[in-house]
């Protein structure tokens, strides 16, 4: 395997452009998308994988390759490669990657190729919740194979030949247990497919103030997720209306008007939703919550009291609980020792 693109994210492919990317892909998938991505590059310095640019025959175009600086050759690629696939060479000049945040210049060859409807809405979907998905091809953009889910158990379209099609699901279900978005090139008896990969980084919202909540802010930033504090209802409420399934809250208020955050949250079915709390607390929370109209399924998705059952004590022990749920939840494990389990290790 030859990695054409690592590093760290950049803001032109962060969680907000993937989630508005795939409720374009969903859009256009009707009328025919193509799409742009790297099938190798040179320079630009650190810059995050799994770069894509989609765009209808008429031009309307979504997403972008390294913070935008090649998508003067990328959009008309796209629109091209609603009918056939092809290759284009782009180059940037340091001047241009400088003022675009990039390190150095570089060039990168861009494969366009159609995405057929199926492919398009089940990617869009997976981008747009905030799941893991992978987008496969051959390096000639012949075929176009998308696998969606944690483990990537969702399977749609293929790439012509069954050989393919299963080397090419081995390569991207052992890709995805890395934990990490990537790109790669997996060669594969006399054939080359690219894998794009993406897997959402977890964005933890902390609603509420105290030790707990500084300790988990800073056990997200050692395992390198997004976190964030608010205390104001307005600002948690806002948070969680846009939540995908990349998302966290972690409730440490008690009071009951943060209520209406669950609810809505619960409701809306997106990302992680946990409370901390006493017994006690999770029980007069159940009862208003069951009151205000929720039912038994809805309140099956909420994770209170939130952590695993570690005999944490302290709060750093309590936030490493936290986190250790959350990571279990996302993987479909139920957390438990892992010499109880035939589960694999390592993922």
């Amino acid at each position: 395997m030859t990695d054409v693109s690592t590093g760290a994210p950049t803001a032109s492919t962060g969680t907000s452009s993937l989630h508005e990317l795939g409720a374009a892909l969903q859009r256009w998938a009707a009328d025919g998308v193509g799409v742009v991505r790297v099938l190798e590059r040179h320079g630009f310095g650190t810059v995050e994988s799994g770069q894509l640019v989609a765009a209808t025959a008429a031009g309307s175009a979504a997403g972008v390759v390294y913070r935008g600086t090649l998508d003067a050759a990328a959009v008309p690629l796209a629109a091209a490669a609603v009918d056939r696939a092809d290759t284009r060479e782009a180059h940037v000049s340091e001047a241009d990657a400088l003022g675009a945040g990039l390190a150095c210049a570089g060039g990168a060859t861009l494969l366009g190729h159609p995405l057929p409807a199926e492919q398009a809405i089940a990617l869009g979907e997976a981008l747009e919740r905030g799941t893991s998905a992978a987008l496969i091809s051959t390096t000639d953009g012949v075929g176009a194979l998308v696998l969606t889910g944690p483990e990537l158990e969702g399977v749609h379209g293929g790439l012509g030949s069954p050989r393919l099609d299963a080397a090419a699901v081995e390569a991207a279900r052992g890709l995805v247990r890395r934990g990490a978005t990537v790109t790669e090139r997996v060669a594969v008896e006399g054939d080359e497919l690219l894998v794009d990969l993406w897997v959402p980084v977890p964005s933890v919202l902390v609603a509420g103030a105290g030790a707990i909540g500084d300790a988990l802010v800073a056990q997200c930033e050692l395992l390198g997720w997004n976190a964030r504090t608010e205390t104001e209802l307005s600002a948690v409420r806002a948070a969680v209306a846009g939540f995908t399934d990349a998302d966290v809250l972690v409730l440490l208020d008690h009071a009951p008007t943060f209520d209406e955050v669950l609810i809505e949250g619960l409701r809306r079915g997106r990302g992680f939703i946990g409370a901390l709390g006493s017994r006690r607390t999770q029980a007069a929370r159940r009862q208003r919550l069951l009151a205000a109209g929720l039912t038994e399924d809805d309140l099956a998705a909420l994770h209170g009291p939130v952590g695993l059952d570690l005999g944490a004590r302290t709060p750093a022990e309590t936030a490493v609980s936290i986190v250790a749920q959350v990571v279990a939840a996302r993987s479909g494990r139920a957390g438990t020792a892992l010499a109880t389990t035939e589960s694999r290790i390592g993922g």
